[in-house]
């Protein structure tokens, strides 16, 4: 993307699934812009930092850190968003995100999006309820991996 048309991207991204053209409108004129280089970290596991991320275009990688250096855990796509828990509840980062490539994003602070509630609650609303569904859906994604892993170990009720 050259010129980023804002509202176009949230509306091909799981925030804007259900927004209207007037909300889609105001949660653009809520968010940042942030460009990265391949390489350049958004956000280190550890950070404060409560910023939502939406991947407009290129590659972002989810990374942790363990004893044997860093693991990229998940690549996100283009309308994907990063940083739910922490955007919510403020705690700090269980990962980081990495460029894999030069990128676009898109940003949300809280404080932004709290100012929205008076003006446009309806948006509020299906925003929330995009990012339960985010939240839903990785920890859906993380039982069914806790699930095959047990099978696994244990010669259950997996084909391995």
């Amino acid at each position: 993307m050259t010129t980023l048309d804002k509202s176009a991207a949230i509306s091909q991204s799981i925030l804007g699934a259900e927004l209207d053209a007037g909300e889609l409108e105001a949660l653009a004129g809520v968010m940042g812009v942030a460009t990265t280089r391949k390489g350049d970290y958004l956000v280190r596991e550890g950070e404060a930092r409560r910023t939502l991320f939406m991947l407009a275009d290129g590659r972002l990688s989810v990374c942790t850190h363990g004893d044997e250096g860093e693991h990229a855990i998940y690549q996100l796509r283009a309308g994907e968003v990063a940083g739910t828990r922490a955007f919510l509840d403020g705690s700090p980062r269980k990962a980081g995100l990495r460029a894999d490539a030069d990128s676009t994003v898109l940003t949300l602070e809280p404080e932004d999006f709290e100012g929205l509630v008076e003006r446009q609650p309806w948006a509020v609303y299906k925003v929330m309820r995009s990012l339960f569904r985010v939240t839903h859906a990785n920890l859906m994604r993380m039982n069914l991996e806790s699930t095959e892993l047990r099978n696994y170990m244990m010669k259950t009720g997996g084909r391995y």
